[in-house]
């Protein structure tokens, strides 16, 4: 299976320890992974505050760079999320199709595609909260939305869950927005630092020691708004927890 690893620009210039980590977690499973040196932004953030035109030429290049992998796997749902679903300034060719079906995030991949059970080598003996992006729960649906109603699941979770010493502590809220949005944090700085405010004083009162995500970008926010309450808490990746990280 040949596998083009996708990392984000935020993993990239803020993260990197993340991308390492979904490369070596990816090769622990003896996939051949290649990381194009020439890939940029998927074109997200175009998009997401209206300029689609624009996203076009990122988008063309995202397809030269990943077209021909059996699967393209990123450590960031929200970034997957627009491949998958709102990659539309190009034409879409049988080349960008592939492309977009392809593009899985890594909890998906690990989850769906290799079916996981086991992580022999990962223990990680902390009090964990899980948060959930939105683009991931809602748009790759990661877990149960509870506004549906429906049947509890969490591919998050579950995989956390094979993970020696973790123990998992629930908050109120586990669905709601932290905020991020991307850059309606910076159009929206008050709101979005209200939400991240409500949400890092969640985990705290679930008295988690670590908040784990699948996306970088939504810790990276609820991190600035755990310091600025001067709260203990701490912030990971899933993929360097499943990668053996223990700290």
């Amino acid at each position: 299976m040949r596998i083009g690893l996708f990392v984000p620009c935020y993993i990239d210039a803020f993260h990197p320890e993340v991308g390492i980590a979904t490369l070596e977690l990816l090769e622990r499973f003896g996939l051949e992974v290649e990381y194009p040196r020439a890939q940029t932004c998927c074109g997200q953030p175009m998009t997401n505050t209206g300029c689609h035109e624009e996203s076009a030429a990122t988008e063309e290049l995202f397809v030269r760079n990943f077209s021909g992998y059996d699967y393209i796997v990123a450590p960031s749902g929200s970034c997957v999320h627009h491949v998958r679903c709102d990659m539309d300034a190009v034409a879409q060719t049988d080349d960008v199709r592939q492309v977009r079906a392809r593009t899985y995030e890594l909890v998906e991949f690990l989850h769906d595609i290799l079916k996981v059970d086991a992580f022999p080598w990962a223990e990680f003996p902390h009090r964990v909260s899980l948060h959930n992006n939105c683009n991931a729960l809602r748009g790759l649906k990661h877990a149960s939305m509870s506004e549906l109603r429906e049947k509890a699941f969490s591919k998050p979770a579950d995989l956390l869950s094979r993970v020696r010493g973790l123990e998992f502590v629930h908050i109120s809220r586990p669905d709601e927005c932290c905020g991020f949005g991307g850059t309606f944090s910076v159009f929206e700085k008050g709101v979005s630092e209200k939400m991240g405010y409500d949400k890092v004083h969640d985990h705290s009162r679930a008295g988690a020691d670590y908040v784990v995500s699948a996306d970088s970008s939504c810790m990276m926010h609820q991190q600035g708004c755990a310091q600025r309450l001067e709260m203990p808490l701490k912030f990971i990746h899933i993929a360097q927890i499943l990668n053996g990280a223990r700290a």
